[in-house]
């Protein structure tokens, strides 16, 4: 199925999950911020919350420093 992940298209598997979607794009989970279809989505709902044909992603990685 196809969903936007920071502005570009991209074809993904069927029946995953936000945590899946992370998985399957090779990206860890812990650095990162995520907001769906133009909402910020909470880490608590991430397991919970399946991906759907269409969603749109913005995924930000967190970088610390000083």
């Amino acid at each position: 199925m196809k969903v936007r992940i920071n502005g570009e298209d991209k074809e993904v598997p069927e029946n995953l999950s936000v945590v899946g979607l992370l998985e399957f794009l090779g990206m860890a989970g812990n650095r990162v911020a995520i907001e769906r279809n133009l909402d910020i989505l909470p880490r608590v709902d991430w397991q919970s919350t399946a991906v759907q044909a269409g969603d749109s992603y913005e995924i930000v990685h967190l970088v610390g420093g000083g």
